[in-house]
């Protein structure tokens, strides 16, 4: 009844389904663990964000990887350098317009430096060339914002040589501490409470932590593919077996003789011998 499972094209096609069970289930729990990493992302940012700020010193210092600290909110007094700003190159706004990030060194009064992203402004003209860009305050300064970590190989932005001067595609600590002749704290302060009167960059909006992205979704139609795999091997092995059925019925039952059928002539010729 079911001997054509043993056939090739059956064999196959079961040995595919056994396959992809697994490979399903697994894609899935990728996808919920994926899941489960947003949702334990978007928890620590929202504390981050929430917590009181402290003194950047108290969370960097020269050469220190404050990748467990970002999203802190971190305070730095002192003053600006405008000689040792530099522009980051490819950056885009909120809105996904192509333009710079103002990176300005904040020295402290420890002969210490920390970075200071300033925010967005337009790229126009010459690309070529350091664009104009609205002055920092002047003076002693305390100035609030997000901690951030150096943009590093693992950040997916190429680092490109040969730029013009003062430009740069990452910010970071130890690049721009050589080019500063002092200690750079690791990291960076991402500007959220600019002056404000003060006409400046545009300020980087905060990170987005409340959406979780459809990976929970991937994962429950990634089972679902999983458990119809079965579902529907069964569904064609029992076509499979009907089709059959139905197509060797004729054949046992056999076909009914025609009138003018060979066995029909004794009884014709009895008919033709017999008196009227």
């Amino acid at each position: 009844m079911y001997r054509f499972l043993l056939s090739r094209q059956w064999v196959i096609l079961t040995l595919v389904g056994l396959v992809l069970i697994p490979v399903m289930i697994k894609l899935g729990f990728w996808q919920f663990h994926r899941h489960e990493h947003r949702v334990a992302r978007n928890d620590f940012v929202a504390r981050s964000l929430a917590a009181d700020p402290v003194p950047v010193t108290e969370l960097s210092a020269p050469g220190k990887d404050v990748s467990d600290d970002v999203w802190r909110r971190v305070t730095a007094s002192g003053t600006f350098d405008t000689k040792g700003e530099v522009v980051v190159r490819l950056r885009t706004d909120a809105d996904g317009k192509s333009g710079y990030m103002v990176l300005t060194p904040l020295d402290l009064a420890d002969g210490r430096a920390v970075l200071v992203n300033r925010g967005w402004i337009p790229s126009t003209g010459d690309l070529t060339k350091f664009p104009e860009v609205p002055a920092p305050p002047s003076g002693k300064v305390t100035v609030t914002g997000r901690l951030r970590a150096d943009e590093t190989d693992s950040s997916g932005i190429k680092d490109t040589r040969g730029l013009p001067p003062r430009q740069v595609m990452r910010i970071n600590s130890e690049r721009q501490a050589q080019s500063l002749h002092r200690p750079v704290l690791g990291g960076y302060i991402e500007l959220t409470d600019p002056d404000p009167g003060a006409k400046g960059p545009e300020p980087v909006v905060a990170p987005d932590h409340d959406s979780i992205g459809p990976h929970m979704a991937y994962a429950v139609q990634w089972w679902l593919f999983a458990a119809f795999v079965p579902v529907g091997w069964v569904v064609l092995v029992r076509r499979e077996r009907r089709d059959r059925a139905a197509g060797s019925a004729p054949e046992a039952s056999g076909a009914p003789e025609a009138p003018g059928a060979p066995g029909a002539q004794p009884d014709v010729a009895r008919t033709a011998a017999s008196p009227e």
